[in-house]
């Protein structure tokens, strides 16, 4: 009778000689290199651990990473395989250096991925590349918090990119990560010599990088970087002095005469005493202990002193750091609190103009170097009297080239074929989703949380480019009038700012989704070099990792917690106490 089971296919044999003798019977395809380990462990007996078995076939030691079939691995029928075993410690210690050699790996190829990240970020950020997904924006800021423009192109990337590296590693460093950290700070100083030399002179973020690599060698207990920490310890006084001034005279007046830089120069002179022992050199080392010390002293805050800015309403964070940067001085740490309080409102403020501003950018489309269009060139020409929808759309088939766009808004041939051709859109975009926006309208009339929405009109007052085709714009009612909840100017109500911010968005997207689809036809249509500018791959998490790290705070590279210094300054002032009475 014939049998319904597949035959099973034939076991090829394999000899095993040395610590283990004996034939095998195996399946080379199916079998790995860490089966066979393991039943050459069985067979040798004793409670032998896999790890513990070598494997030797053709010369060659056969090894598990990559997992591979032992065919795979060059092994054929009646292949002669000599086994080994070691000791335990040398199993374990094989074990550990194959776990740490796939660590550092990792880690090189994460380091990678965050260099590749920041310097993507830092190009789309500089340059005005178009990112559909992308709903933030760098910019740069000082002390005060107002936006500045740094030298080139060229030097801009770079500051930013070494700005985000530096974030980076800080954050790491809050984390005990210190290893890891130090890395990305070399990365870091890296990103910072692609700046021209004579412009970051002028700002103290490379001191307080040199600051944080020693600070790392310090707590990793690299004697061997010795030597380099004391250069580097150098150039970051010398910067220090050069952006604060003398004895921070500089920062002072910058500050108000608030002390905030007070714990960099704690860690400062701390390291700079260590580093002054490790050379024998011991007064000044004593010196620069001695300084650290007073300075650290002078950063111990009273309990009462917080306490009192809590029954104000602050936290004690805030209260803390507040207290330490003005001396104690309880009305400058309001006034300070203030000040930190206004600026988070504007920054809040700036966050959410600038979010419209790239919701915007997303109507009208890319360039097709993939670019957003201006919106400082179309408002010049929105400002002239052109039409915004126009304007965009001539500033988006000429890469921003707002003379080109003006040429050709004002020759009234080429104008003509411009707007024949968005009406053309309008009408395949208005042919091709009339179910999906009915399904829209239906989905926004029937949600009961949805309690604002924006005037159907751009605030200059120009008409979206569905305006012109006769339909009523959406976020209208079928009457004209403004929805419910929105006053006579239009405007929403007042509210929590996130929840505004969040409606603000949902309108935006809701009102634009017809409008993106539509000019992403006009791009494939008509800008045939659209597809040899394809826009590089993103590496969504690294660069989110980045994004959400950079905080905005002027004051956070300031605001150091000097326990650990406290606790070092005490320790080497002991030895060298030891060793002046020994």
């Amino acid at each position: 009778m014939a049998s319904d089971e597949a035959p099973k296919p034939a076991a090829d044999r394999i000899r095993v000689v040395g610590k283990w003798v004996g034939a095998l019977e195996v399946d080379l395809g199916a079998w790995t290199v860490p089966m066979l380990r393991a039943e050459v462990a069985r067979r040798v007996g004793d409670g032998v651990e896999p790890e513990r078995v070598g494997l030797i076939f053709g010369g060659r030691v056969l090894k598990d990473d990559p997992p591979a079939s032992l065919r795979e691995a060059g092994l054929k029928a009646n292949a002669k395989v000599l086994s080994s075993l070691t000791s335990p410690d040398r199993a374990k210690e094989i074990a550990a250096e194959a776990a740490k050699a796939k660590a550092e790996e990792e880690h090189a190829a994460r380091l990678v991925r965050l260099w590749d990240a920041a310097k993507a970020m830092s190009q789309r950020h500089t340059d005005g590349s178009f990112l559909e997904d992308e709903d933030y924006n760098l910019d740069l800021e000082d002390q005060s918090g107002q936006k500045v423009m740094f030298g080139s192109v060229d030097d801009m990337k770079a500051l930013k990119m070494a700005l985000m590296l530096h974030q980076k590693a800080k954050t790491q460093m809050k984390k005990k990560m210190y290893k890891e950290a130090l890395d990305v700070l070399i990365m870091a100083e890296e990103a910072f010599s692609l700046c021209d030399s004579k412009l970051i002179e002028k700002v103290d973020n490379v001191p307080m990088l040199q600051l944080d690599i020693v600070w790392c060698y310090f707590v990793l207990r690299d004697i061997s970087c010795l030597e380099v920490a004391g250069t580097r310890l150098e150039k970051a006084r010398v910067g220090f002095e050069r952006s604060h001034g003398k004895d921070s005279s500089r920062f002072r007046v910058l500050q108000s005469g608030r002390q905030a830089d007070l714990a960099i120069y704690v860690r400062l002179e701390l390291l700079e005493g260590v580093v002054a022992y490790h050379n024998g050199q011991t007064e000044k080392a004593r010196g620069s202990l001695t300084s650290a010390q007073a300075k650290y002293l002078q950063l111990q805050v009273p309990d009462e002193a917080i306490s009192m800015l809590m029954d104000m309403g602050y936290e004690a964070r805030s209260a803390k750091r507040a207290l330490k940067m003005t001396g104690y001085d309880i009305q400058s740490s309001v006034d300070l609190l203030c000040d930190e309080r206004e600026k988070k409102i504007r920054r809040q403020e700036e966050d959410r103009e600038r979010q419209r501003e790239i919701l915007e950018q997303m109507r009208y489309g890319k360039t097709p170097m993939n670019k957003a269009v201006d919106l400082q060139k179309l408002r010049g020409l929105t400002n002239i009297g052109f039409e915004k929808y126009l304007a965009a759309e001539a500033l988006r088939i000429n890469e921003n080239d707002a003379e080109k766009a003006l040429d050709l808004l004002t020759n009234p041939e080429e104008n003509c074929i411009l707007q024949n051709k968005i009406q053309a859109r309008r009408r395949r975009a208005t042919r091709g989703s009339s179910s999906s926006r009915a399904a829209r309208t239906a989905s926004a009339t029937n949600n009961s949380q949805a309690f604002v929405s924006a005037p159907p009109h751009a605030v200059d007052g120009n008409a979206p480019p569905h305006a012109a085709d006769g339909n009523p714009p959406e976020g209208n009612n079928a009457d004209g009038n403004l929805p419910e909840g929105n006053d006579v100017d239009g405007n929403p109500p007042e509210g929590n700012s996130a929840q505004l911010l969040d409606s603000v968005e949902a309108m935006i997207n809701e009102e634009t989704a017809n409008q993106d689809v539509v000019m992403t036809d006009e791009v494939a249509v008509n800008d045939e070099d659209t597809n040899s500018h394809p826009v590089p791959a993103r590496d969504v998490s690294m660069e989110s990792d980045l994004a959400h790290e950079l905080t905005g705070d002027a004051l956070d590279d300031y605001d150091i917690e000097v326990s650990d210094e406290g606790q070092a300054i005490a320790e080497y002032l002991s030895l060298l106490e030891s060793a002046a009475s020994s």
